[in-house]
């Protein structure tokens, strides 16, 4: 061995010893926080998990709701989005100046809207009557405002130093946010529960038509917005994964009120919801609000999840199209549920493939070839509570058109189903995945969010602390082995824009 092979393997050694200690500290410090958690059921079946951590005198808390798009039929899209939004408009206590007065307005909107919707899908509408209507329907809505509290919800808790108020819906689940001084458990226990067991869904004309301008913004008028819902609807035939969150322009223009609460009843029941809370709080004491303040939620069996299963892709299903803009590149690959053995490994792949500026797509296109300014892999789009997407692409170098970025993408794939990845490379994408783990977990907010995540995609909020040893049992077989079975090409969707010459 000569000197430089003997100080190439003295580093070697001392870099292999720093990440076997690294991953045990890593480890351990997981163990001691898995210690430190809690967990209820109430008899309503809510479910509750606690990390207790009085490191800082605040707590977080996240209401994990397992309903997103995917849990939406056909000609109903956007409830779930919309409902999140619907969530902050209060109750009947918060949000109105004046709730008695304001009860009867909602009804009579309510009232002059179904008549009006019953009229415009005549076959011969009466188009008197339709402008009677609608200026009825202003008039109703002018009186209405007034006594709406614009974010009376949120800025009682923001008062009392609620920080990171918010919510998000995803093809999954909708979750809402926020962290609190530890002395507002109660207030949090209280407000939050209100707006599940008594909403009032005020606003939702407004709120809808916000939603309409924001799909028209982000894909109508959008072209990467366009081809990515193009790409969905390609890739997915059967299952809802291939329907877009914010939901289709036509069932959001034509969504009722009525289509909303029925679908707050049948998803927004204490079975369905999980409360996940981490920070400066007792345990016995956090448990107590909430049984006192959710206790009387209804019993409800959890709804079914959706019953349809994407069939089999039999072979590559393609789409160019061509914009005044941007070329851009999406490839995607079906892959199994979260809960699934190969999720790991799939997490690695996509890392070797396209995360950060050391992987493969990354230095062949973007530093060596100059054909592309951004590389990029996802291993669970649109989802990942469901069989969902490996999405692999880039975007090409002005010059330069997806279809030739197209080609390398596919070579580099083919290189992973072919050889073995070192060791060195393997390792390398190890130590991004413990790293971006502990990111994710390295706050209060991030930990009760994937703590309810977990417990929701998998069953167990304890297989959050497995990922470590997961992670490091993966070898270059398994990276071979995962690219071999998923990345084929009967398996695989492609939609890309090619920029369209201006005339």
């Amino acid at each position: 061995m000569n000197k430089y092979a003997k100080r190439f393997y003295a580093v070697a050694v001392v870099f292999a010893a720093a990440l076997f200690f690294s991953s045990l500290a890593l480890g351990q410090s997981l163990a001691q926080y898995e210690k430190k958690i809690h967990e209820y059921t109430l008899d309503n079946g809510l479910r509750v998990i606690i990390l207790e951590d009085h490191s800082s005198p605040v707590a977080s808390f996240a209401t994990y709701a397992d309903v997103g798009s995917a849990n939406e039929v056909v000609g109903a899209t956007g409830l779930a989005h919309i409902l999140e939004h619907m969530a902050f408009k209060g109750t009947p206590k918060f949000g109105t100046f004046d709730y008695e007065k304001e009860k009867p307005l909602l009804e009579k909107m309510d009232a002059i809207y179904a008549e009006l919707s019953i009229e415009k899908k005549k076959f011969n509408p009466d188009k008197a009557k339709i402008e009677k209507l609608e200026k009825e329907f202003k008039d109703v809505q002018d009186e209405h405002s007034k006594i709406v509290d614009q974010d009376g919800f949120s800025k009682i808790l923001e008062t009392e130093g609620g920080e990171g108020l918010n919510a998000g819906t995803s093809a999954d689940s909708t979750v809402y946010i926020i962290s609190l001084p530890s002395n507002k458990a109660e207030l949090w226990a209280m407000m939050e529960s209100l707006r599940f067991k008594d909403p009032i869904f005020r606003e939702f004309y407004k709120e809808r038509d916000v939603i309409i301008e924001e799909r028209r913004l982000r894909t109508e008028s959008n072209p990467i917005g366009r081809l990515v819902e193009e790409f969905l609807g390609m890739a997915y035939k059967a299952h809802p994964y291939g329907v877009p969150t914010v939901g289709h322009m036509s069932d959001l223009q034509q969504m009722t009120i009525k289509e909303l609460k029925d679908f707050f009843s049948n998803y927004y029941v204490a079975s369905n919801l999980t409360v996940a809370i981490a920070g400066d709080v007792d345990p016995d004491t956090m448990i107590s609000y909430i049984r006192k303040y959710w206790g009387d939620m209804p019993t409800v069996d959890k709804p079914f999840p959706p019953k349809t299963i994407e069939p089999e892709q039999i072979g590559e299903r393609k789409m160019v199209i061509n914009e005044k803009s941007q070329p851009i590149l999406l490839i995607g690959y079906h892959k199994p549920e979260q809960k699934h053995k190969d999720e790991a490994v799939i997490g690695l792949l996509s890392s070797i493939l396209a995360d950060g500026r050391t992987s493969r797509l990354y230095e062949r296109l973007v530093k060596k070839d100059k054909s592309a300014v951004y590389t990029f892999a996802f291993p669970g789009f649109p989802g990942s509570k469901y069989p969902g997407l490996i999405l692999v692409g880039g975007v090409p170098a002005k010059g330069k058109t997806s279809s030739e970025i197209e080609s390398v993408v596919l070579e580099e794939i083919e290189k992973l189903k072919n050889e073995k990845v070192s060791i060195e490379e393997l390792n390398k994408v190890k130590t991004q995945a413990r790293a971006n783990l502990i990111r994710g977990l390295d706050s209060n907010l991030g930990m009760a969010i994937n703590l309810a995540q977990y417990q929701v995609n998998t069953g167990d909020w304890r297989n959050l602390f497995k990922q470590i040893d997961i992670i490091a049992a993966i070898t270059p077989d398994d990276i071979q082995n995962v690219a071999k079975t998923y990345l084929t090409i009967k398996n695989r969707t492609v939609a890309m824009i090619e920029t369209e010459e201006t005339k």
